[in-house]
Parts: structure tokens; sequence; C-alpha cells
């Protein structure tokens, strides 16, 4: 393979390991967000990440957990390269860039930024959304294709498997909810039941529909905040923008548009 092939197959594996990486609370890729940006090889495939954030105080929670989950991500590649991730504009990016050139893990990082939060239990809360999220749109799908509450509540692992049919969407949204119960329940075995609560107890079919408007609040919130993430990463890093020949008053706040002559008429 030449050298332009080669670092175009890492390339590819890099950004695949990446889109791996979700936003805990929004269970979404952190490349879909915009949250990478810039993953590059260098020449002795040494590999450094800018990761950006949508505003200065996103909650440094959840920007510890991404971070460690790019890490991941980053020493699963195949050739084991050294990197550097960076955070960008954000109110702990001196301690985290600083304790990453340290060689110190985010935990330790968090640990010294803060003895009130448990890391690992913010990751579990977030998991479970995710897991809520993902387990609506199956049996929203499975719905779909007609198949029985009866039925939905009692599928086992093998039959969830065996399923044909449904969009590609639907293809993928049950391949996301395997996902997510095979790293809830590793053992889980051809004969359990799948569509299960969080803890793992099974669901009585006269629940089905209580457990869907739990599931919907879920999802709405994580879409509304998604929204708003969106939004706030899009008008934070906008260009300069006018709105009926006037900047926005996002310009005024970022410091993007020259103070008015005193004596200068309005136009």
């Amino acid at each position: 393979m030449s050298v332009v092939s080669l670092k175009e197959s890492r390339q590819g594996e890099l950004w695949r390991q990446l889109e791996r990486v979700n936003d805990p609370e929004l269970d979404e890729p952190v490349t879909e967000m915009g949250f990478i940006e810039r993953a590059e090889i260098g020449a002795a495939g040494h590999v450094e990440v800018d990761f950006r954030l949508p505003t200065y105080w996103c909650s440094p929670n959840f920007a510890f957990l991404m971070l460690e989950d790019i890490r991941k991500a980053l020493e699963a590649l195949s050739w084991r390269p050294r990197f550097r991730i960076t955070l960008h504009d954000h109110m702990f990016a001196d301690e985290v860039n600083a304790g990453i050139a340290a060689g110190s893990s985010f935990a330790d990082i968090f640990d010294a930024l803060s003895d009130t939060c448990d890391l690992e239990a913010i990751r579990e809360t977030f998991r479970v959304k995710a897991f809520k999220r993902r387990q609506e749109a199956v049996i929203l799908d499975l719905k779909q294709l007609g198949i029985a509450d009866g039925e939905i509540v009692r599928m086992s692992l093998a039959a969830f498997d065996t399923l044909v049919g449904g969009s590609d969407a639907a293809r993928r949204n049950r391949a996301r909810y395997r996902e997510a119960l095979m790293q809830r329940w590793p053992g889980l075995g051809p004969l359990d039941a799948v569509i299960v609560m969080e803890d793992g107890r099974r669901i009585d079919v006269d629940a089905l529909g209580a457990r869907l408007a739990d599931l919907r609040s879920v999802r709405i919130n994580m879409e509304f905040n998604g929204a708003l993430c969106r939004g706030l990463k899009d008008t934070r890093y906008k260009e300069l923008s006018v709105v009926d020949g006037e900047p926005t008053l996002v310009d005024f706040i970022a410091g993007r548009v020259p103070p008015r002559p005193e004596h200068s008429p309005r136009s």
C-alpha cells in the first residue's frame, strides 16, 4: 500500500472510531454534532484531535465523558498511534489540556476539579436515557410492522435478531438498540426478552402504553436539548450576520461589531 493510500485508510478508520463516540446527554455522535473541529494524522502517524463544545460553560461532566470516550476511540486505532486531544474555548480547557499533557486520566482531572460528583454515576444516568430513546424507536418500528403488543413484550433476542422488513432507519434502530442491550447485559441469551425495563424487569402488556409515554417524554427532552445544542453552536461560531441591515445581539456579545462613532448618524 502506498503512503498516500495508507494515510487515507487510516484517516477513514480514525473518523469511523470518532463516529462511535456519542454526546452522552443526546445519544448522538459527536461528529454529527460538529464537536470534532479537526482530526488529522501527521506524517509519523500521530493523531491530533481538536474538540469544541457549543458554549464556554457547557457542563464539564459532559466534556469529560466525551473526552474520555474520544481517548478510548483513539486507543483502539489499529496502528496504536501517539495522540493529542485538545479542548478549546471551554471554562476548564486550560486545566483539562494541562492534565492531558501531564498524562493524567480524565477521571483524575475531574476529581481534581470537583469532589462532589461521581462521573460513573453521571454516565449511567445518560446510558439509561439513551437506552430509553433507542427502545422507543424500536417499539414504534415493531408496531409499524404490525407486531402485536403481546408479541413485542415477549420477544426474545433470537426472534429480534431474525426480524426482517422495515426501513433502513428501522434496521439502524434495531442495531443501535441491540448494542445498548448488550452493553447493559453482556450475558443476554437467545431466549431472554429484549423489550424490558432499564433494570431488566419484564414489561407487562397492559403497561406498554404507559412505558411508551415515559419513553416519549425522554425522547422529546433529548431532541429539545439536541436542537438547543446545535443552535448554540451555530450561533457561537457563525460569521457576522445581519438582520434587517443590523448585526444580531449575538454579534455584539461576541465582540464582532466595531463600535459606532459617537456622533455618527444612524442609518
